[in-house]
């Protein structure tokens, strides 16, 4: 006996040693794989060499998976070598799978492996696999949730917003009954901005209130509190004014606080919805967007380029996808912006910058490709290429299935056709009818109905049916007053100024034109300022007020002057050949144009 038992301890001593030194080479290796990792720059190669060195050691099944991991995850990260990545990335899953108490590499490894697949458009393969991981994960809260995230996410991508929904119910559900207020009301307001997204607007009210109250009455991690009342924000700001204000309130108290590095005692609060500095950006933005759509332009550049400088730096240290996402949304809008204030050569040149950053990301490209395409359509008007513009307008249709950014886009091709005369009025009268204000609108975009009743009038004027253009004017204006669209305001006062001074009623064109004039000044809008200015040299000219017509025509002198040249500048960059791209990705290179081929008659 005692001779066994010598033996006995003999071999565990000799095991214990094997496993110390086991121990002792593998985290020799493991050391400086990290350390090359590290480095400033970081050393892939030699990394990834040291963590195959532990495969010849036929190390434990723990140390095997952990390492097909770690090299899965700094091959997806740090190369091109995805197949590589997969394979060790399908072993980590594999292996991890068979060993108990492992969620840590098992899911992480699923959760990767899944990224990596949709990255390949190999979507079907990576939500089974992710169905598989969801189901075995509901004893670990926080990778059940992060899992339930990430499949909603997946479908969510695919369009598929039903599924994503139902995803998000069950996360919330489940969150409910692991005591965590904090992430049921992250996945709550995630299924509120997908409901958003589909207009279900009966659902969103009942569960945003919901949310409100979940919200006020969570207490933990301040910095987390101050994000979702952020995200809650958000998407009451579209409807409600005073959001924006508390919105960037709470900007500035996130700003105030630390990152408090307690972590939080229940593992499925382990979320946080953006990095404090992307919701600073996301409220630039949305403040951006709702400055534009009130026709405050000069305010709305001023936060765009508070955001782009903010990016800049965070795009130094983060490759963060939804950085690229908030930039291209951004230059959207202040291109926007530049063609209403008379800066087309700017936004050409701003467009051609969007082009670029699509042209790194095949999805940032698929999901901005409509919208490029209305930008240049917009453009192509402004340097009255209507040809191009009714080419680039109707691609952007081509691209889209969003219901709001297909009734912009027909609004402004409706417009196109109108200033083009006979040429297009079968195709015209579908297109108003499609948009028809008064009955059947497509979208609920109070903004898009009231642009369409505008539509309508210029139609109307254009066909000498002025008592009919002043209904859908005096539509318009309604609207636009009530949702304080400025610009809306501005164009349909001047157009009502131009059919009452036609209709020879000077005074009530007066009343409609100096405070379109005011409003465009305000903005500032350029063409407005230039129809405006022509308009009231007319009408002190017919009413005889020599002064004020020969200050209103060095007005009118001193903006064509400006646009003129502004229209120059624009069709001389080699960027102007982008007008006449249709098909395919965005082109890489421009050549320089001999000069301005455009008339430039639309601006005199």
């Amino acid at each position: 006996m005692a001779a066994q038992a010598a033996a006995a301890a003999q071999a565990a001593a000799a095991q214990a040693a094997q496993a110390e030194a086991a121990e002792s080479w593998y985290l020799a290796l493991l050391g400086f794989a990290e350390h090359f990792r590290t480095s400033s720059p970081p050393k892939i190669r030699l990394c990834v060499h040291c963590l195959q060195a532990v495969f010849p050691f036929k190390p434990p099944q723990r140390i095997e998976a952990r390492t097909h991991l770690q090299l899965g995850s700094v091959l997806y990260h740090h190369t091109k070598n995805s197949e590589q990545a997969r394979s060790h990335l399908e072993k980590a899953w594999l292996i991890s799978q068979q060993i108990q108490q492992f969620e840590d590499v098992k899911f992480e490894a699923a959760s990767l492996l899944s990224e990596l697949y949709c990255q390949e458009n190999s979507v079907d393969t990576a939500k089974p696999l992710l169905r598989k991981a969801i189901q075995i994960s509901q004893q670990t809260p926080y990778w059940h949730c992060r899992l339930l995230f990430q499949l909603a996410q997946l479908h969510t991508l695919e369009k598929d917003l039903v599924s994503a929904c139902d995803l998000l119910g069950v996360g919330a559900e489940y969150a409910r009954v692991v005591g965590s207020e904090y992430t049921r009301a992250l996945f709550l307001l995630s299924k509120g901005m997908l409901l958003l997204m589909e207009r279900k607007l009966q659902e969103v009210h009942p569960l945003l209130t919901l949310c409100g109250q979940i919200v006020e009455n969570w207490q933990g991690n301040p910095i987390q509190k101050e994000s979702l009342r952020v995200f809650f924000l958000v998407l009451q700001v579209k409807s409600v004014k005073p959001c924006l204000k508390q919105l960037q309130q709470c900007i500035q108290t996130i700003s105030t606080l630390h990152d408090d590095e307690i972590l939080p005692s229940n593992p499925a609060d382990l979320f946080h919805w953006l990095p404090k500095e992307h919701m600073c950006v996301l409220v630039y933005l949305v403040t951006v967007m709702h400055s534009m759509q009130a026709g405050y332009l000069e305010k709305a550049q001023k936060y765009t380029d508070k955001a782009l400088m903010q990016l800049e730096k965070l795009k130094m240290l983060d490759c963060s996808p939804i950085l690229s996402s908030f930039q291209v949304i951004l230059l959207e809008h202040i291109i926007m912006c530049r063609l209403v204030t008379g800066h087309k050569a700017t936004a050409l040149q701003e467009i051609s910058q969007v082009c670029q950053l699509c042209q790194q990301s095949p999805r940032l490209f698929s999901n901005h490709a409509a919208q490029l395409h209305t930008l240049l359509g917009l453009y192509c008007v402004s340097v009255n290429c209507m040809d191009n513009a009714e080419a680039q307008f109707t691609t952007a249709l081509r691209l889209t299935n969003h219901q709001e950014l297909w009734a912009f886009i027909v609004t402004n091709l409706a417009s196109v056709y109108i200033r083009e005369g006979n040429r297009h009025q079968e195709v015209l009268y579908s297109l108003l009818e499609r948009i028809n204000p008064d009955h059947s609108f497509p979208v609920s975009s109070h903004c898009l109905r009231a642009a369409a009743f505008y539509v309508r009038g210029l139609f109307s004027f254009f066909q000498g049916r002025y008592n009919e253009a002043k209904r859908f004017l005096r539509e318009t204006l309604k609207m636009s007053n009530a949702e304080d669209l400025n610009r809306l305001t501005a164009c349909s006062l001047v157009l009502l100024g131009h059919i009452f001074y036609v209709l020879g009623n000077h005074r009530e064109s007066n009343n409609m034109v100096v405070p379109a004039m005011q409003l465009a000044s305000k903005i500032p809008d350029m063409s407005v300022q230039l129809w405006s200015s022509a308009l009231l040299r007319d009408l002190n000219k017919a009413c005889g007020n020599a002064m004020d017509a020969h200050e209103a025509a060095q007005m009118h002198q001193n903006f064509s002057q400006q646009l003129l040249q502004d229209h120059i500048e624009a069709c001389s960059l080699p960027e102007h050949n982008l007008i006449t791209w249709t098909d395919g990705p965005p082109p890489v290179q421009f050549q320089a144009q001999n000069g301005p081929n455009t008339s430039l008659a639309s601006l005199l």
